[in-house]
């Protein structure tokens, strides 16, 4: 018997016989959202590089808020931070995106995330973009996830060299509210070739570029951790299976005791924990991927090495 010869009765997907399911539309991006959100983020990013991390001239740090809101030569000092960071994660999300798209994947272009607050902050909460589609396999997952932390490393390279570059040797002052930023392997190797023989009792004052260049770090650090839906867990995944699903809950217990280091790992283990540190079964998860692939993958691995630090941020009381 078959469904079409009686029409009263539904075919085997549900529908009635005869009937044919419609085709979800094809995604449209709105992308007048993601200009929008670029333009805040542009604008927060801009705004608090010139509070807190521009390089102000002594006139204009005297000034009010209103007369340095007014004042050009404000914007063109935060411009100096906002530019390079959002150059870096910008390309950070475009490698995903390439990645993704090249697989033949639906996905959104980047959601800029503007975050305003003024002590401490960056004005951003960074960039994501969303993929639509399942990934089909480990080739898949390792594409897209090793695409993004390449493009934001290899982008914030000429902007760590400037930076560094550009930054004012200066005496290693401690004083309440001082904030020190690490050193990771890639930002020593800089240093040590920019500036030669710098003392233990001198430090660097940092350019404004130099320090969009130390959160470019800083994000492809975190984005790296090989745990649950970051890009590391996708590439830890990729690269060994079922063996990142067993090292996932004792990789949270080292972050948990880094913690008593910095406390900033603890908000990551929340993080890791809420999102689930083990990463989603995919079907081939026991099959090798090629070696192009898994040279890729330890190329990633290098780049979160280079850029850890067990302490990325210290402030003084």
């Amino acid at each position: 018997m078959h469904p079409d010869d009686h029409p009263d009765l539904p075919r085997p997907d549900g529908f009635a016989a005869g009937a044919f399911p419609s085709q979800p539309p094809a995604y449209q991006p709105r992308w007048w959202l993601h200009i929008l959100l670029f333009l805040l983020t542009f604008a927060s990013t801009t705004i608090i590089g010139g509070l807190f991390w521009g390089s102000l001239p002594p006139e204009l740090a005297r000034l009010g808020l209103g007369s340095l809101f007014a004042n050009p030569r404000f914007y063109l000092t935060g411009l100096e931070f906002s530019l390079p960071l959002l150059t870096i994660l910008m390309c950070h999300e475009l490698g995903h995106y390439v990645a993704a798209r090249r697989h033949g994947l639906t996905v959104t272009p980047p959601f800029f995330i503007p975050f305003p607050i003024p002590f401490g902050g960056i004005g951003t909460l960074g960039a994501v973009i969303r993929i639509k589609d399942r990934i089909a396999d480990k080739r898949q997952l390792l594409d897209v996830g090793a695409a993004g932390p390449i493009a934001g490393f290899v982008a914030l390279l000429p902007f760590l060299a400037y930076g560094i570059a550009a930054s004012e040797v200066g005496e290693n002052i401690d004083g309440a509210g001082t904030i020190h930023f690490a050193e990771p392997l890639i930002w020593k190797f800089f240093e040590a070739v920019l500036h030669p023989g710098l003392s233990d009792d001198l430090v660097l004052w940092l350019h404004p570029t130099g320090v969009a260049a130390w959160f470019g770090i800083f994000v492809t650090l975190l984005n790296l951790l090989p745990l649950a839906q970051l890009d590391g867990g996708h590439i830890t995944y990729a690269l060994f299976g079922k063996w990142q699903r067993a090292a996932a809950l004792p990789l949270v217990g080292v972050l948990a005791a880094l913690g008593f280091i910095w406390p900033g790992w603890w908000l990551w283990v929340v993080i890791a924990l809420v999102m689930k540190p083990t990463h989603p079964r995919i079907w081939d998860e026991d099959v090798p991927l090629d070696p192009r692939r898994r040279m890729i993958g330890w190329i990633t691995i290098v780049i979160f090495i280079l850029c850890f630090a067990v302490e990325p941020i210290r402030i003084v009381f």
